[in-house]
């Protein structure tokens, strides 16, 4: 099975909503300190550049710092507006979206640089009574300029909100990053798994639990649990899939060749498994349906009640189903560069997701109009393009579709 894509540990820096923000706020400052240097440097008048003195400097930094933080506090404020709104009107499960988008994070890190740009650079403006007057120039016009980029990106920020708070939009992203990794997962053309692994009778095993960890199977490092697995001479049967939920101390793995592991090499093994506070769909395809049909159950809601939002819903997933029942599940074992099966694991069958992406639409749409007519031409048209290996499981979702 080819390995999935994993964050490398850069990437791990920047996942955090405040951490693309923090850094433009640092570079702000930085620039703060090193811009009123370079201004000793240039002739007491350059065309383009602030002319006037130190009184009009102070009274325009100050003016920008005042401002800037004024509206940092409304962009978050309207952040948080919008992230309720999504919560309660989409699904809980698409906040991470959200706040993973560069958009805002961008916002608000140029609108909080350019508070700080501007209280660092006020400390450099001396004149009136001080004996060595000095206005940076260069600085002020550079605040003056970040204060412009800020309503550009406030325009941006506005716009960027507005359209992705659309349901279509929701959805559509949603249903654009599943296609993409379904696509990654499972790619087209594999040929059919031909590796194979059983334990011999009698072969030593010892389990290695998930500690005191605990949280949803987000990411397992394929590439490297072979790597570890290789050179502790054994077998590793993975016993979670991405998108479970371990307890503390819950069987994580199941090693084969050895009857004990120390804890060094027990640790070796579960630092390839990542464990998390919420589902992510870096691995998890699952978790994009799951998206899609929890937006088309709250849709169906007796509250709610918009059938076409879940039709809407159904139409994304019926994209992600179709690319699916075209393509093989991959294998469920891992070998090493001689060939040596090294890792057994749970993938996500294409049987499973077609299961996760209708049986509770079909539940809760079994009374509207729309959602059994759009569902059954769905599976009329996933048994027309479906591999023999799948369409037992979408005749057997046919007939519970009938029987509803």
């Amino acid at each position: 099975m080819a390995s999935p894509h994993h964050l490398t540990p850069w990437q791990r820096v920047w996942r955090p909503f405040w951490a693309l923000p923090l850094a433009i706020a640092l570079a702000a400052i930085a620039a703060g300190v090193v811009l009123p240097l370079l201004d000793r440097g240039l002739s007491e008048h350059v065309p383009y550049l602030f002319q006037g003195g130190s009184d009009s400097a102070r009274s325009l930094l100050s003016t920008i710092a005042t401002a800037m933080i004024s509206v940092t506090g409304l962009v978050f404020s309207i952040t948080m507006v919008v992230l309720q709104l999504a919560s309660s009107q989409f699904t809980p499960r698409i906040l991470g979206d959200f706040l993973a988008q560069r958009t805002t994070q961008v916002t608000l890190g140029v609108f909080i640089a350019s508070f700080v740009f501007a209280l660092t650079v006020l400390r450099s403006v001396r004149g009136g009574n001080d004996i060595d007057a000095f206005v940076p120039q260069l600085s002020v016009t550079t605040a003056f300029l970040l204060v412009i980029s800020s309503m550009g990106c406030f325009i941006a920020f506005i716009h960027h909100i507005t359209v992705s708070i659309q349901v279509s939009s929701v959805i559509s992203g949603i249903g654009d990053r599943a296609v993409a990794l379904a696509d990654d997962l499972y790619p087209e053309g594999a040929p059919a798994p031909t590796a194979t692994w059983s334990p011999e009778v009698g072969m030593p095993r010892a389990a290695v639990t998930s500690g005191d960890r605990h949280g949803v199977v987000t990411e397992i490092d394929v590439e490297r649990l072979t790597e570890v697995a290789r050179d502790l001479d054994l077998v590793a049967t993975v016993e979670v899939g991405v998108g479970d939920f371990l307890a503390e101390h819950m069987p994580l793995v199941t090693v084969w060749g050895r009857p004990d592991l120390d804890d060094a090499r027990a640790e070796r093994l579960r630092d390839c498994v990542l464990l998390e506070t919420e589902r992510t769909m870096r691995q998890d395809l699952g978790f994009g349906i799951r998206q899609l049909v929890d937006i088309a159950e709250r849709a169906l809601s007796p509250g709610v009640n918009d059938p076409t939002t879940a039709v809407q819903a159904l139409d994304e997933l019926h994209r992600i189903l179709r690319l699916l029942v075209t393509r093989r599940t991959g294998s469920r074992y891992a070998a090493d560069a001689e060939g040596a099966v090294r890792v057994v694991l749970r993938p996500q069958e294409v049987g499973d997701l077609v299961d996760l992406a209708t049986e509770e639409i079909i539940h809760y749409g079994r009374d509207s109009v729309q959602v059994p007519r759009r569902l059954s031409a769905v599976l009329d048209d996933l048994l027309s393009v479906s591999l023999p290996d799948h369409r037992p499981a979408l005749t057997r979702v046919k007939d519970s579709l009938a029987h509803a």
